[in-house]
């Protein structure tokens, strides 16, 4: 697995999807993931720590994920397949390891909102050198 970081959010007022840039932590590779509006304004509100005055979706996930005794360990964009990421969210509860299937886009939102790790298959980034 290969850490990385939000680099960039790029944000078009004139197109339905917006761009995302993933960076190696400590290296040089990146790439882009195309993300829906709403999750562009998640994760920039987010990265600004603006908060709403009622729990938006993300915030409810979190809130639940606080009721439930459950920590948010990472996330891991996992498969690359017909131009489309898969991610996993990686919890804990009691002690026990559980993995739930996500969209990288929600994934990245929870990540940014709770400041824990984002992680890259080799698989993943071998197809994205490969040119897919």
């Amino acid at each position: 697995m290969i850490e990385m970081e939000l680099s960039r959010i790029v944000i078009s007022e004139t197109n339905d999807e917006q761009v995302i840039v993933l960076q190696e932590v400590n290296g040089t590779r990146t790439f882009p993931i195309v993300i829906g509006n709403y999750e562009a304004m998640a994760l920039d509100r987010s990265i600004k720590n603006i908060k709403s005055a009622r729990p938006l979706t993300h915030d409810l996930i979190g809130n639940i994920f606080l009721a439930l005794n459950v920590k948010l360990l990472k996330i891991t964009i996992t498969q690359l397949k017909s131009n489309t990421f898969y991610a996993k969210l990686t919890l804990q509860q009691n002690g026990k390891e559980l993995e739930i299937d996500t969209r990288p886009s929600d994934a990245l939102v929870l990540a940014t909102h709770s400041k824990i790790p984002i992680y890259v298959s080799e698989d993943v980034i071998d197809k994205l050198s490969d040119g897919i």
